[in-house]
């Protein structure tokens, strides 16, 4: 099938892209661990020792960076429906976190540690229908939401990327329900275009 003008102009964008030629030069899986590698500079998310569980792993960027930045000291967990190239530092689980196996199997690996950091950069695929595209990007924040809520350590934090527009206002209610505080952060590595934005929690309240 020939390729649209539209799936053309993002290869020659995402080609030509600072941060996708950056992160080849640097060694990093993908532009995405600069998004990461900004908000942990300003918020010290990744502490070295805790356990974190990165949701919508692949291709690894951010899995990558949280093995790095840990010093080999704590624990990384990824999932993912995709296959990811091994990491040093990450035991992976392929699977879809919406199958109630897939979500026991990954508990069944934290063997019932509390998680310092959740981090998830899941989004669905897209069908180009805005409607139901937004309703299945807050359904997986939602379902990382519940995660977060049920295994956090009391002084954790839950990193989660959302799209601007049906249910946003509503999540960002329900994160201020859990959380002693709630920030936005929009890195410089996402595209200024992007409706995406990355909600903070920090500290579950009692």
């Amino acid at each position: 099938m020939a390729r649209t003008r539209t799936s053309k102009a993002w290869m020659r964008e995402h080609v030509n892209d600072t941060f996708v030629q950056k992160a080849k030069a640097d060694g990093y899986r993908s532009r995405a661990a600069y998004k990461l590698m900004e908000i942990d500079d300003r918020d010290h998310l990744i502490r070295p020792g805790d356990c974190v569980v990165d949701l919508g792993a692949a291709p690894g960027g951010w899995s990558q960076v949280a093995a790095q930045r840990m010093q080999r000291r704590g624990k990384v967990f990824a999932l993912d429906l995709l296959e990811i190239v091994p990491l040093a530092g990450v035991s992976f689980l392929q699977g879809d976190f919406r199958e109630t196996e897939i979500l026991q199997q990954l508990e069944t690996m934290l063997d019932g540690e509390r998680v310092g950091l959740v981090l998830s950069d899941m989004a669905p695929n897209i069908s180009g229908i805005a409607i139901s595209d937004q309703a299945r990007a807050m359904h997986l924040a939602e379902l990382a939401l519940e995660f977060a809520e049920a295994w956090l350590k009391p002084d954790g934090a839950f990193l989660v990327k959302v799209f601007h527009g049906h249910g946003y206002e509503e999540y960002v209610r329900r994160m201020r329900s859990t959380f002693l505080s709630v920030t936005t952060r929009k890195p410089e590595a996402s595209r200024d275009r992007s409706s995406e934005t990355y909600l903070l929690g920090r500290g579950l309240k009692p």
